[in-house]
């Protein structure tokens, strides 16, 4: 199959390590594109989730790609999230064309593009972290319960239900919050004479202009890959917010199938990514 060029992609809470996490759909997506440069914007690997010992073939799978775009030359910025926050102290780490940060500020034709995360706005990571980690261990069971559902009504000729956006878009603290975060966000960005700010975070994937009384930005956030499946690309002048379920060439191929899993503790998984890193000749730092 014939690669489509992008100039930039950009991906964040993919959550490898999750039940949530769609690797197989993210592998399809990410072997028919031939990007330039990437920014991994934080939460890709699930580091918080690692203690259940669940780690399928298809999320090493993504990390190899990954892996061997590095080893080609194709420069990925990771950008540390609050789910592998753990990777924040290897912030300044570069190893080929693979370099770890906290944000990233890119020209883009003559243009300022600002990314960073998002978790820096959420009080409740701030000042409560077990309240967030008891959540994300809620909201990964509520994903395999709507699996289960889904899959039981596709069995029915049914088509599929987010249980997790239902409610987002439903409760109106859900609401508050994610207007505020970009609306910060924004404000942020205009202040200091960006002219995008691109977010992860809030698995809300968005493309609009903000305006305030001190000027405009366009607000964009790439979503996730547990239920909007959306990543951002910039190509040629243009942002464009590609959605892999409105994507009939991929989607259609998507199977649904039992996954393999690999037993592994959070220690064995990074000397598995670590053997990884070697195996692609990368072991050696800038």
């Amino acid at each position: 199959m014939k690669k489509r060029p992008v100039e930039l992609v950009v991906i964040s809470d993919v959550h490898l390590g999750t039940y949530g996490c769609h690797a197989k759909e993210l592998l399809k997506y990410l072997k028919s594109i031939k990007p330039e440069q990437v920014i991994l914007n934080g939460d890709i690997i699930d580091i918080w989730q690692f203690n259940k010992r669940y780690w399928p073939k298809s999320h090493m799978k993504v990390v190899k790609l990954l892996l061997d775009w590095v080893a080609k030359g194709v420069k990925i910025e990771y950008i540390t999230g609050n789910h592998d926050e753990m990777l924040r102290k290897f912030t300044g780490f570069t190893m080929g064309s693979l370099s770890i940060t906290n944000k990233v500020v890119l020209p883009l034709a003559g243009k300022k593009a600002w990314f960073f995360h998002g978790d820096v706005f959420d009080v409740t990571m701030q000042h409560s972290k077990w309240v967030a980690r008891l959540g994300a261990k809620g909201y990964d069971l509520l994903i395999l319960l709507n699996r289960a559902i889904n899959f039981v009504g596709k069995k029915m000729g049914r088509g599929p239900i987010s249980m997790s956006k239902r409610i987002k878009n439903g409760v109106k603290s859900a609401v508050k919050f994610i207007n505020n975060f970009e609306q910060v966000a924004a404000e942020i960005a205009i202040e200091n004479g960006y002219d995008y700010v691109v977010c992860g975070h809030i698995h809300q994937p968005e493309i609009r202009k903000i305006e305030t009384e001190k000027g405009q930005v366009t607000y964009l956030n790439s979503g996730d890959w547990i239920e909007n499946l959306t990543t951002l690309e910039y190509h040629r002048g243009q942002w464009r917010l590609y959605q892999f379920l409105e994507d009939r060439s991929l989607a259609s191929q998507t199977e649904e199938s039992p996954e393999d899993t690999v037993d592994m503790k959070k220690g064995e998984l990074f000397q598995h990514l670590l053997a990884e890193f070697k195996t692609n000749g990368m072991a050696t730092t800038k």
